[in-house]
């Protein structure tokens, strides 16, 4: 049975994209996608194998798990180990490592942490067992803050009084800019989000073509629209031009959605955020409005959780920046992999160590 999807996979129209990326690339570049499900489609379909040797293509901060910091996790933690409260989140948070131990590591000694596949299956709990507080943990970009703003209000009507929930959600531009600036990276292009700009659309996007002459495309998740977007990103390159475009059109509008964005803003507030390997990025966190404090798990759960450490020989951070591979990792393969893991990239179903680790002949790349 024909699917919609097929044309996005034709490996005839792939090969003319990859034939006219190799006519268009002759300078060396960098070019670095910053969505997981980019991550996960360019080892899973090969793409990385298929570029000229002047373009390598990085793995950025795209996972969503992978950047939250262990000072986040450890708060979840120990907000977990409140008594009576059930502490609610997606399932890829259950086995990021924090400092000292994980959600799942928590759930095993007896703490009552439960996997949620939507945000309301939180109120649902709480509505079922009010004598216990339920602490929906959320993570996530643009992507999923709107869904979560949406559960607040919803939460509000019906007047739940054992229902909070954890905001660790982030935004991703400001974090591009935090790239660019680093040193260390020195980025030629990006592979922009698909799913964040159906939010945002690209004006957030534009200081990078303004302000550092660096070009983007906002591209989709199948073979053929990630190498529409790298031929997208080669031909700006060899025309010497630096803007915004999209190659995803039949899931971005150029103006995002504004509904999503009205609903993320009436009830978060950006605050300053910490980004593992990258540090605090002023501004790139959304915590609830004061208005809303009645929902806030900071308010609500009041904890402080230990002193943070980082684990040892992880080099996730680094991996995250672009600066490194992840075959490049000692622990890579060895002490760490998707079976036993021991950094949040090898953690996440759109981990970059997990999808090289899963999809690439590593040691041979």
């Amino acid at each position: 049975m024909s699917s919609v999807l097929d044309g996005f996979r034709d490996p005839e129209v792939a090969k003319r994209l990859v034939d006219a990326i190799h006519a268009t690339a002759t300078v060396p570049c960098k070019l670095m996608e910053v969505c997981g499900t980019h991550t996960m489609a360019i080892a899973k379909h090969g793409l990385r194998g298929l570029m000229p040797e002047t373009i390598t293509l990085l793995s950025g901060p795209g996972c969503p798990v992978c950047v939250t910091a262990n000072p986040d996790i450890d708060l979840a933690i120990e907000i977990a180990r409140q008594p009576g409260v059930v502490l609610a989140t997606f399932g890829d948070m259950m086995k990021v490592p924090g400092s000292y131990s994980s959600l799942s590591g928590e759930k095993a000694d007896g703490r009552d942490v439960r996997i949620v596949y939507s945000p309301l299956d939180s109120l649902t709990i709480a509505e079922k067992e009010p004598d216990k507080h339920v602490v929906f943990l959320g993570v996530g970009f643009e992507t999923t803050a709107p869904t979560v703003a949406l559960t607040i209000r919803e939460a509000a009507r019906r007047e739940l009084p054992n229902w909070s929930a954890l905001s660790l959600h982030k935004t991703v531009p400001e974090a591009l800019r935090a790239l660019v600036n680093d040193p260390e990276v020195q980025i030629t292009g990006f592979i922009l989000p698909g799913h964040v700009s159906t939010i945002i659309g690209t004006e957030p996007y534009e200081f990078l073509a303004r302000e550092y002459g660096v070009p983007s495309v906002i591209t989709g998740f199948e073979p053929v629209d990630v190498l529409q977007g790298v031929w997208m990103l080669s031909k700006q390159l060899a025309e010497g031009r630096a803007e915004v475009e999209i190659a995803y059109g039949r899931g971005v509008d150029a103006e995002g959605n504004p509904t999503a964005v009205a609903a993320m803003e009436a009830a978060f507030e950006p605050v300053d955020a910490e980004w593992r390997g990258i540090g605090v990025i002023p501004g790139t966190g959304l915590a609830l409005r004061p208005e809303f404090a009645q929902y806030d798990a900071r308010v609500r759960v009041p904890c402080t959780p230990p002193e943070p450490r980082e684990i040892k020989g992880c080099q996730c951070g680094d991996v995250l920046r672009g600066v490194t591979l992840p075959f490049d990792c000692k622990l890579f393969g060895k002490g760490c992999t998707p079976e036993h893991p021991i950094g949040p990239c090898m953690v996440s179903s759109e981990g970059s160590c997990a999808a090289y680790y899963r999809y690439t002949d590593y040691g041979k790349e």
